[in-house]
């Protein structure tokens, strides 16, 4: 017999998840959009390419983005988690702009397609399993902490394009197992809630958060190993 907290879940839980993909799609695209407009700006991409100070705040500002909206999430109201959300789309774009002139636009496009079907498959596998993926989970977030220090080691002292290649291939199986075990925890998350409010919704907000990292990590982890350089 269903209580009444899985009754009230079971009416929230489609309205929840519908809120995390739509959330993650507007991100996506903001973020698109802002890369392929940054990439046309000579202005903007000389000022990012000569000025060190403003190249490294960028990339400070996507990770304090990160760790505010996920470790102030209960003291942030939606609307501030949404913004921030939104403003951390269009930051991750301008920093993602070099791709459009790092590689083909054709390849871009193939690649995008590539990861939004791998995606699919695995947020799908994730959805669906009645597997337990929480040890997937564990080992391949240990892994993504050595693929970042491993990354670090290769960019400032091995300097190898084979080890790079081998931690491209590494990159793409930790992302897709963070899909699989995001999109089930994620689920779980939501059928504990007991109504559609501004909690829940937050919940949610954070689910499209990690996954839209996934997607994006994913993306760009296929795009070296599978783009056409110009």
């Amino acid at each position: 017999m269903i209580n009444a907290q899985e009754g009230y879940s079971s009416l929230a839980f489609p309205s929840l998840m519908r809120k995390v993909y739509v959330w993650m799609a507007l991100a996506l695209t903001i973020t698109g959009f802002t890369a392929y407009g940054v990439s046309t700006s000579p202005v903007i991409l000389q000022a990012i390419v000569t000025n060190k100070m403003l190249f490294w705040g960028l990339m400070i500002a996507e990770l304090a983005l990160v760790l505010w909206v996920s470790a102030g999430i209960n003291r942030l109201s939606l609307t501030s988690a949404t913004l921030l959300f939104v403003v951390y789309s269009v930051i991750n774009g301008v920093t993602m702009s070099f791709i459009f002139l790092a590689y083909t636009m054709s390849s871009v496009a193939s690649v995008f397609l590539i990861t939004a079907g791998t995606f699919a498959v695995m947020a799908f596998i994730g959805y669906t399993t009645k597997t337990d993926l929480t040890s997937i989970g564990k080992l391949a977030l240990m892994a993504l902490v050595g693929v970042i220090i491993a990354t670090l080691v290769n960019l400032f002292l091995v300097k190898s394009t084979m080890f790079d290649l081998i931690l491209s291939y590494v990159g793409v199986a930790v992302f897709v197992g963070l899909t699989a075990y995001d999109s089930q925890k994620i689920k779980r998350m939501l059928l504990m809630q007991e109504d559609g409010g501004e909690r829940a919704q937050k919940v949610a907000l954070l689910g499209a958060l990690s996954l839209y990292l996934d997607f994006i990590n994913l993306f760009l982890y296929l795009l070296r190993l599978f783009g056409d350089r110009r």
